[in-house]
Formats: structure tokens, C-alpha cells, sequence
């Protein structure tokens, strides 16, 4: 045997260059690199203010246009003020409007072909931006503007940027018809837009995939500035500015905490400018922010009763669990002879200690043993089903007369159905104080700052077990009541307007803790603002701030945020009224809200026809997080599963894996495929699937079998929804397969008909009528269906595969055309949850003759 070797040429010699910052199975492809090449952060700290612009640069490697979508969080508290797009040495200046409207402005640029962006706010610390027509070898810019305050507290301020949205546990049924977003989660009745909150996850060990940069300015603004550390980054000074390292990936909150000398009470007043608000500058409106100090406390507090909520779930693994379950037992070690108490650990079940009954109970030596005994065996497990535990605790403390009412949760906040859970727990918390403990290096810290706020309680975030001491110090000093509570404040020779101030529930004053309040005003801001309130022992407290002029700006921007915070949240505890002024206040003041969009436009044509290629950049996997034991989810939720491509078939991302369904207990039989005949063979994936045999039902199960199956079902995945109510589809309910169905043209049962000029065949096929009518069967059974197992529910797919590939071929009709790409994604490998959620889309689509309408997800 004669062996040739020939050298490479230039160009194969290109295709296998290597790759800088690839690591150990890294792949190029044709698809070319994921669009988001830098990420630049730079923050401007004035005293307790922070100025930050973001950067993102987008690149499309591709030789094709790109629209790119960017999940991203940003800091709860911080007002989005402004965006520009820069592309071809151009910069759009984008415009906030009504959210539905700048989505229809940016669909309609994209589909003329010109650039176009958009940012949406889905959470009060999560965005998505959206990037359209970047031609290839393009780079597009786009910078958003941000103000913030930093929180501040025992003589420390903190800045606190987000890098990463983490997983969310997402709960609930899915919802019929196409997805909200490109995201890797289904809508669900409890997160309807879960598909824009879920973007895909990079695989461990995959390359950095962008260019991260942090610079932040600090100038105290008259503060006497101490120590300066990171907790999480490791930072160097250069030129006057803090840096972070070269090549650090954004995997985690960027903290930086200042020690600041404690300054003094504060009020500033901006007046609006000329010709805004009601009047003129001087006798019109304007903004205040007050900033009051707590005094010393003269009383011990009164005894308290305090439930303890701490988060068991899978996210919760590692370190966290470790650090969650020290703040617990910290917690129960404050308590005094004079208090009760009760704890409960939660993922998708509730547990409570041994011994310790169901209600609350003296805090004794022997009751603080068995809780603190009970939280040192709590291991991260399941799904974190936050709402039940929730109302149980406010349920406990719902009768505590002449005691404090204290509830604190210990979790990572990483769940998705946070405007259901505010819906449900507001109207019960009434005076309980409910304090959050966020425990991850990338927490969800605005569904914590919610919680918390509503429950006048403070939020705590815990980033590191270094931090955990000094934070649970401060947590300690919180638990009991606030020194002084019943706070008012109002105006002396003008005026703070009703209903506007912020927050609008006043927390009180902690030890420690200044508090700030914001709000409008009317007349001319001189005077002084006073506040009002009674201390631990029942005396009046009062002190009067010097009101300061001020031509601040950010104070407005500050206050709106605050207030369209607060209004939200109003709006999800039920009040659907509020909308129109959450718009009118959102575009009054210039600040981004979740009901309006920053969208910029070049009016530029350079994509004709306007096709472009979708990717979602997938993001990072939080820092300190493990991957559960338990068996994965049937949307792949620790990994970037499907590509991040929306539409593409059996070919991933780099770094993405494709999604593997749950498997059914061991020894267990295989669910069954209620209504449909015949039974399919038994699949080699599927080891406890029931043994083939002569019996006619061989494959499938019986109801009863079913249920007793759910009963024993393992806990669900982290991410993964709950195992649903019920077993599956009585068979009686289900509309049989359609193998008599082909040579009649009509369904079982229905009259025959005569057939349509709209035939699509000489030889026998049905009609386009008749197939929109056996169409609209099959979406009615896909619905039914949405809550059977992963696996019943793969093969309903394939079933259906098979029936529409029998029906279609004798049919030419171009009406048509959707549903045969639909065959083919469906015998495809994708996703199972995006390829169920196509079928719904695109059958029902065809079935009522028209596209189904988009929902207004922001709205749900």
C-alpha cells in the first residue's frame, strides 16, 4: 500500500488556523462566532451617585445579515435614561415610547431593511436588547445610559453591577400558541413570558466568549473616603481609575463597596424646568429627596414573632447552601426566651423541623437545638416552588397581637414567576415585616429588593461566605423592629404631593441604616421637610431638614424609577388601572419601564428584503452554581441546549448540547400514548418501557397505571415545572389517529363532504378545508397534552409527523408550505419544548387561516 501526503493549501491551511483562547474540544463552524464580541462597563461615583454607561459591541462573522438578541441584567435601582446605535460611523439616538408601539417601529424597520435596536425592560434588573441588519463583517454599537444611588448603610456604600442573568425556575402549565421570546423555557400561566428570561447557557469550560471591561471613577463629593475592596473581581488603580483583570468573564456581580465617614441628614429639591409641570420653576413642581439618619435606641424591642423561610432548591447547591444555612441558624441564634418561632425548608415540598409542630413555638434552648440541628441537614434538591412556603409563613404570623411580626427568606431569589408571587403575597403581608437574605454571586436582586419593600423589611445580599459574617452582623441588627416606625413627612412652605412619594410604604429606621425617601412636590422649595414618627417606647420622634436647592437631574431620574417601581408593582398585585400612568410617568421623565422601549432607527436601507438570521448570544453559567443530581429537565436549563439560532435544526451553538428528555424511575414501566392506534414499538432509549408481549396494548398503560406512576414520580430538575396534576388524556378524550382517515377525507364521526376545488390532488388527497379542519383536531390534542411526560409527549411528535407526512404528500397547495417545514423540524432533533411549541404555532396558524395574534406579555 503507497500512502500520498500533499501539504495543505492556503485556504484548507485557513479553515484549521488555530484559535486563540479555544480550549480542548473547541469547533468552528460555519455559523461563525456568537454576536456579542465586548462588553464595557464604565461607572462615574459621585458621593452615594453612580453614573454608568454600558457598552455592547456586536459582531455578525456571518455571510448573511444578523438580527442578535442580548439577555442582560442591570443593577434593580439604576434609571435607564438613554441609548444610542452606532453603525457605518452613524449614531441613532433611540427615543422611549409605548412598549407595544416601539416593538411595531422596530419590526417594521427590521422587515424594510434598515438597522434597527431596541431595549426592554422584562424584570427590574433584567433587559433584553434586540439588534437588527447588521451586515456581515459589521460592527454595530449600542451604549445605554444609566443613573443609580448606592446603597449605604453601617458606613459603607455599595456598587453592585450584574454581569450574568442566571436560570430561573419556572413553574405552571405552558401556554398554547408561539413563545414570547427565543429564550429556552416555555410561557407557562405563571411566567408568561418565560422564553425572554431564559437565554441559552454556555457549557463549563467553554472559551470566554467576549471581551469584558469595568472602569469605574470615584470622586466622594466632599465624603471622606476610607477603604475601597472588590469582593468578587480582582481590581487595580490606573490613572485615579479601578480596573478589573484582563480576561475575566462575566459569570458573576461586579461588587465594589466604599467605607464613607457617616455624613448628616440631607433634603435637596430640583425644580422641574420652565415650562414643565404646573406653573413655572418657581411657585410650580419639582422633585425632593430627603435622606434622614435613625437615632439611637432607647428601648429593647418588644418580643417578636418570627417564621424562617430557608430556600432548599437545586440553584441553592454548593457554597450557598453552606453560607444559607449558617444565616438561618445565625437567625434563630438571635432570638430571645421572649419570642416563638418556626422554620421551614423548602424546595417543591415544605419541611419543618421534628418536633416542633406546625405553628410557632417558644424560642427555648431545646426548640433553637432542634431548628438549628433540623437546617444543618437541609441539601439543595428540587425545584424552587417559592409561593406555597410564602403564604404558609405570612399565614403564622397572621395573629401575633402585641408582638413584632418578622418573616425572613434565605435564597437566591432565582425563580421567574416573581409578578405572581407579589400578586399573591401583598394583600396578606399587612404589618409583617418581611426581611430577604440573597445568598449567590449573581442573585436576583430585584425580586429580593420587591419582597422586601413590600414587607418595609430590608434586603441583604450575601456574595461571598467571606462576606457572611459582616453581613449577618448587619442582619442581626434588622431582624427586630426599626427603632423608630410610623415616619410621615411634610413640608414647610411647600408642599410633597400625595401618592407620589417613594417607597410608598415607608420601611421605618434601622439601626444603622439611613433612610432615604423621594418624591414630588408643589410650591416654592424653601423651608424645611420634617419627619414625624413614634420610637420603641412610644415617644414622639421629629426632626427638621433644611430643604437645599439643587439642579440635579438624576434626583428626577432617581425618583421616577423608584416610582414606576412601586407602580408595578401595584400593577402585578392586581391593580390593571395603573397602566396608563406608569406609560405617562415612564415618558415624562425619560426613564425605562416594563411597559416602555428605547428603540433607535437608521433610516437607511442596507438589507434589502430584510432577511436575517436570528441568534440569541448565549450567556454565562453563574459562578459557584453546581449542576443538580437529579435527572435533567426536559428544556435543557444549565446548558446552551438548542441553538441559539431560533429555527435551526440538529445544529447547536458552539458550546450547546442537545436536550435530553427525563427518564422515568428505574424499574418503573414507560408512560403510555392515550389515543393513538397503533401502538408504536418500544423505543431502545427507554429501558423500563413495558416488555413487548402479544397483549394488544403492548407500550402503552392503563390511567390508573399512570397515576400511581406520577404519585412515586422523583422531584423535578432545578428548572425544570413540578410533574403536572394530572396523568395524562383519558382515552375517551383524545380523537383517534387518522389511518382510516385518509381514503374517506373526513374525520371519524363527521358527515361526509363533498370536496373542494381547493384539492390539492387528482389522486384522492383531502381538500385544503378538510385538512384545516382534521388540523385544528390535532391542535386540541397537542394542548390536552402539554402536561404529559417528556417522553409520551416526544412520541405524540413523531406520531404526528408521521400522520401529517401521509396527508400532505398528495396535496400541492403552497398553503401548505409551513406545515411541511414543520414535518421536517419535527423529524429533526431540536428541542422537544421548541419543537412542541412550533406544532401548536404553526397548526393553529394554518387550522384558523391566519397568524395567531401576539400576546402583550408585558401585560400578563
Amino acid at each position: 500500500m503507497i500512502i500520498s501526503v500533499n501539504p495543505m493549501g492556503s485556504a484548507e491551511l485557513e479553515r484549521h488556523r488555530p484559535v486563540s483562547d479555544a480550549g480542548l474540544g473547541t469547533l468552528l463552524t460555519e455559523r461563525g462566532n456568537l454576536p456579542l464580541d465586548r462588553l464595557d462597563v464604565r461607572a462615574t461615583i459621585s458621593g452615594l451617585l453612580v453614573r454608568t454607561e454600558l457598552t455592547t459591541e456586536f459582531v455578525n462573522a456571518h455571510d448573511t445579515a444578523l438580527e442578535a438578541t442580548y439577555v442582560f441584567p442591570l443593577p434593580d435601582r439604576a434609571a435607564v435614561t438613554g441609548m444610542t446605535m452606532t453603525a457605518a460611523d452613524r449614531v441613532v439616538t433611540a427615543e422611549l415610547h409605548e412598549r407595544g408601539a416601539a416593538r411595531q417601529q422596530y419590526d417594521e424597520a427590521i422587515a424594510a431593511g434598515r438597522r434597527a435596536s431596541i431595549a426592554e425592560e422584562e424584570r427590574p434588573d433584567v433587559f433584553t436588547m434586540r439588534v437588527g441588519n447588521i451586515l456581515p463583517g459589521e460592527r454595530v454599537v449600542v451604549r445605554l445610559r444609566l443613573v443609580g444611588p448606592l446603597a449605604y448603610e453601617d458606613g459603607a456604600a455599595t456598587f453592585r453591577f450584574p454581569l450574568v442573568v442566571a436560570p430561573r425556575y419556572v413553574p405552571g402549565v405552558p401556554l398554547p400558541g408561539p413563545s414570547a421570546g427565543d429564550g429556552q423555557q416555555s410561557d407557562t400561566d405563571a411566567v408568561p413570558d418565560a422564553s425572554r428570561i431564559s437565554p441559552p447557557v454556555l457549557l463549563p469550560g467553554f472559551p470566554n466568549p467576549l471581551r469584558l471591561s469595568i472602569n469605574v471613577d470615584i470622586d466622594p463629593a466632599g465624603l471622606e473616603l476610607g477603604e475601597v475592596r472588590s469582593s468578587l473581581h480582582t481590581v487595580t488603580e490606573h490613572d485615579g481609575s479601578l480596573r478589573i483583570q484582563p480576561g475575566e468573564r462575566a459569570d458573576r456581580d461586579f461588587v465594589l463597596r466604599l467605607a464613607y465617614a457617616p455624613g448628616g441628614e440631607s433634603a435637596v429639591a430640583v425644580p422641574d424646568p420652565a415650562g414643565e409641570g404646573d406653573g413655572d420653576s418657581e411657585g410650580g413642581q419639582g422633585t425632593y429627596q430627603l435622606v434622614v439618619l435613625p437615632p439611637e435606641a432607647s428601648a429593647a424591642p418588644r418580643p417578636k414573632d418570627v417564621v424562617l423561610l430557608l430556600d432548599r432548591s437545586g440553584s441553592m447547591g454548593g457554597w450557598k447552601m453552606v453560607a444559607a444555612r449558617r444565616a438561618a441558624a445565625r437567625v434563630i441564634d438571635t432570638l430571645t426566651a421572649d419570642d416563638r418561632f418556626a422554620v421551614l425548608t423548602f424546595d417543591h415540598v415544605v419541611d419543618r423541623p421534628d418536633g416542633l409542630g406546625d405553628g410557632l413555638v417558644e424560642a427555648t434552648d431545646r426548640h433553637r437545638f432542634r431548628a438549628v440541628e433540623h437546617l444543618a441537614r437541609a441539601d439543595a434538591r428540587g425545584g424552587t416552588e417559592l409561593l406555597a412556603p410564602l403564604t404558609s409563613a405570612l399565614a403564622l404570623l397572621a395573629d401575633s397581637p402585641g408582638r413584632d411580626r418578622v418573616l425572613v427568606l434565605v435564597t437566591d431569589g432565582q425563580v421567574g414567576n416573581e409578578d405572581q408571587i407579589v400578586k399573591q403575597v401583598s394583600p396578606l403581608i399587612g404589618a409583617i415585616r418581611v426581611h430577604t437574605v440573597g445568598i449567590d454571586r449573581a442573585v436576583n436582586a430585584g425580586f429580593l429588593g420587591r419582597l422586601a419593600a413590600i414587607g418595609a423589611g430590608r434586603a441583604e445580599l450575601v456574595e461571598s461566605e467571606d462576606r457572611l459574617d459582616e453581613a449577618m452582623e448587619q442582619i442581626h441588627r434588622r431582624i427586630g423592629a426599626p427603632v423608630v416606625t410610623g415616619i410621615s413627612v411634610t413640608g414647610d412652605g411647600f408642599s410633597p404631593l400625595d401618592g407620589t412619594r417613594s417607597p410608598s410604604r415607608l420601611p421605618g429606621l434601622y439601626p444603622g441604616a439611613p433612610l432615604v425617601i423621594t418624591g414630588r412636590y408643589t410650591g416654592t422649595p424653601d423651608g424645611a421637610l420634617t419627619v414625624t414618627g413614634r420610637t420603641r417606647d412610644d415617644q414622639e420622634f421629629r426632626t427638621a431638614v433644611a430643604v437645599q436647592r439643587s439642579s440635579e437631574t438624576a434626583v428626577t431620574s432617581l425618583w421616577a424609577r423608584a416610582r414606576l417601581r412601586d407602580l408595578e408593582d401595584a400593577y402585578s398585585s392586581g391593580d390593571l388601572s395603573l397602566e396608563p400612568e406608569i406609560v405617562r410617568t415612564s415618558l415624562r421623565f425619560g426613564v425605562l419601564c416594563r411597559f416602555t422601549a428605547f428603540v433607535a432607527v437608521d433610516e437607511r436601507v442596507v438589507n434589502e428584503g430584510g432577511d436575517a438570521r436570528r441568534v440569541t448570544q448565549p450567556v454565562e453559567m453563574p459562578s459557584g452554581w453546581e449542576t443538580p443530581d437529579a435527572p435533567p429537565p426536559p428544556a435543557p436549563f444549565f446548558m446552551a441546549a438548542s441553538s441559539p439560532f431560533p429555527g435551526a435544526v440538529g445544529a447547536g451553538a458552539p458550546g450547546a448540547v442537545p436536550p435530553m428528555p427525563p427518564m422515568p424511575a428505574p424499574g418503573s414501566p414507560a408512560p403510555g400514548r392515550p389515543g393513538f392506534v397503533p401502538p408504536r414499538a418500544k423505543r431502545a432509549s427507554a429501558p423500563d418501557s413495558v416488555a413487548e408481549s402479544g397483549a394488544p396494548d403492548a407500550g402503552r398503560s392503563s390511567g390508573a397505571d399512570a397515576t400511581s406512576r406520577l404519585d412515586s414520580a422523583p422531584a423535578p430538575a432545578f428548572g425544570a415545572p413540578p410533574p403536572p396534576a394530572q396523568s395524562g388524556i383519558p382515552a375517551s378524550a383524545v380523537p383517534r389517529g387518522f389511518s382510516g382517515l385518509v381514503g374517506r377525507g373526513r374525520a371519524a364521526g363527521a358527515p361526509a363532504r363533498s370536496r373542494s376545488r381547493h384539492s390539492g390532488s387528482a389522486d384522492g388527497g383531502l381538500s385544503v378545508d378538510e385538512l384545516r379542519e382534521l388540523v385544528a383536531v390535532e391542535v386540541t390534542r397537542l394542548r390536552e397534552a402539554e402536561g404529559l411526560p417528556a417522553l409520551d409527549r416526544r412520541d405524540l411528535l413523531d406520531d404526528l409527523a408521521s400522520r401529517l407526512t401521509v396527508l400532505l404528500e398528495p396535496v400541492s397547495d403552497t398553503s401548505l408550505d409551513p406545515v411541511r417545514e414543520l414535518v421536517t423540524l419535527l423529524h429533526g432533533d431540536g428541542p422537544l419544548d421548541d419543537r412542541w411549541a412550533a406544532a401548536i404555532r404553526v397548526l393553529e396558524e394554518f387550522a384558523t387561516g391566519k397568524p395567531v395574534p401576539k400576546r402583550s406579555f408585558w401585560k400578563s
